[in-house]
């Protein structure tokens, strides 16, 4: 298991990508990745065949995993951002 500067519960801000300077908790870390996912953001549609839960299958909405180069504890960078203004 490797050591990341972020942890499940964190509250942290998206620094590159399409989600870019937002906000939202870990909900779960893949350390083997490098990756984590984070609360409501990077939304993927997922596919699921028909079944006797979903008769006429479905299209599932669910976070995708996020690089945590990517990422920033949000107490981190309100202090950057204090520090500029």
């Amino acid at each position: 298991m490797a050591k990341t500067h972020v942890k499940q519960g964190d509250e942290v801000v998206i620094l590159s990508g399409k989600e870019k300077g937002k906000r939202g908790k870990i909900l779960e870390l893949r350390t083997t990745k490098n990756r984590a996912v984070v609360e409501g953001l990077m939304m993927i549609k997922r596919h699921l065949k028909k079944s006797e839960e979903n008769p006429d299958g479905q299209i599932a909405e669910r976070e995708g995993s996020i690089h945590i180069s990517n990422l920033m504890l949000a107490s981190k960078f309100d202090e950057r951002q204090a520090k500029k203004d």
